[in-house]
């Protein structure tokens, strides 16, 4: 059975040969496996089975990204970044900080609409993407497309980039005709974008990744009523948008997200993902049982505790509790919660690969 044929099967909520296998890392860890291994990410995912793959997408060839003196620099929204490196377990983590938040001063519509920053689906060249979906599929691997976090199809990160977050928060509370009017120059660029990706993937884009953090540790940063007036219809669009050409929209946010579920199954949602198992609310069992006829689940795996720290006797523990709790009868892939980090042990992966192996067979 191909990953295509097994996470597809899945999807369809039935049982294939194994569990599909999703993996997650960041560069900080990548740069740590390679320095202890000496094979390439994409050496390690085959040798490990790993059935999907995420393609790069269109090539960015728009206006020259400004940089300044203080080494900071502007992303795709005109939003000016830092890096900053932070050294942990052995290994160190690279993370672009928000430094200026461009439209956190405007005050009136006019100043939103006004906004020279706002980008343009003409900025990129899409005609790479078929080629790369092609490169998957000829693996019998699954094609996933979630760009990166600065043009993924989302609609609260980039207003939090671009307003800061107190304050698109506030707006969403006391001033909404400004929230909305964010919201709607997000979203005018972002279908315009995920439908030329699409278009230029011709239907070899298996599963679209949308992704928005909607949650905090504790509960949704915006209550389910302001999700629908705000988010809702954008929601729905980019579901829309990813099933008209095809493929299965899968969604990412982190944190306890339990009452806005419904909402994102009303609108379409195919997977939900990360299941971020230390958020209020996110009990995997529970959520199965709720709402597993109608949603497929992807990640749960905790990167924030159990990986890196817990012992690999943990780590198995872990695997084989999630696959008990959202494996029966199919939909589900497992991954952990996000990017496995560079202060997660290496006896741990090993434990974590092995798991997957060991318990994730159906039969």
């Amino acid at each position: 059975m191909t990953s295509r044929e097994r996470t597809l099967l899945a999807l369809e909520h039935q049982e294939p040969d194994r569990v599909p296998v999703d993996f997650w890392m960041s560069a900080g860890f990548s740069a740590k496996l390679r320095s202890a291994e000496g094979v390439s990410a994409e050496a390690f995912l085959d040798a490990h089975d790993v059935d999907l793959r995420y393609i790069e997408g269109p090539a960015y060839v728009g206006p020259p990204l400004r940089t300044f003196p203080d080494r900071s620099a502007a992303d795709l929204w005109g939003v000016r970044r830092k890096t900053v490196r932070v050294q942990v377990g052995g290994g160190a983590e690279h993370y672009k900080e928000v430094v200026r938040s461009p439209l956190q001063e405007a005050r009136t519509l006019e100043e939103i609409n006004a906004y020279q920053g706002w980008p343009s689906a003409d900025w990129f060249d899409y005609r790479p993407v078929e080629a790369q979906c092609d490169a998957v599929r000829e693996r019998g691997r699954v094609a996933v497309f979630m760009g990166d976090r600065l043009n993924r199809l989302a609609q609260l990160k980039p207003a939090m980039y671009l307003r800061g977050t107190e304050q698109i928060l506030a707006d969403v509370a006391l001033r909404p005709r400004i929230a909305h009017a964010v919201f709607d120059h997000i979203r005018s660029f972002c279908c315009a974008y995920g439908e030329r990706v699409l278009e230029a993937g011709r239907g070899k884009i298996d599963i679209l990744l949308t992704g928005d953090d909607f949650g905090s540790q504790h509960g949704p940063l915006i209550s389910p009523s302001m999700w629908v007036e705000f988010l809702g219809e954008g929601f729905a669009q980019y579901v829309a948008l990813g099933k008209a050409h095809g493929a299965r929209v899968m969604h990412h946010t982190c944190g306890s997200v339990r009452p806005i579920v419904p909402l994102m199954i009303e609108r379409g949602l195919d997977i939900l993902q990360s299941l971020q198992p230390e958020a209020a609310g996110m009990n995997a069992r529970a959520l199965k049982a709720e709402f597993g006829d109608l949603l497929a689940f992807h990640g749960g795996i905790s990167i924030q505790n159990t990986l890196p720290r817990g012992t690999p006797e943990q780590v198995r523990a872990e695997v084989r509790d999630r696959v008990e709790a959202l494996a029966g009868g199919g939909g589900y892939i497992l991954c952990t919660s996000h990017n496995i980090q560079a202060d997660t042990p290496l006896e741990n992966l090993e434990a974590l690969m092995q798991a997957y192996r060991e318990f994730g067979a159906y039969s």
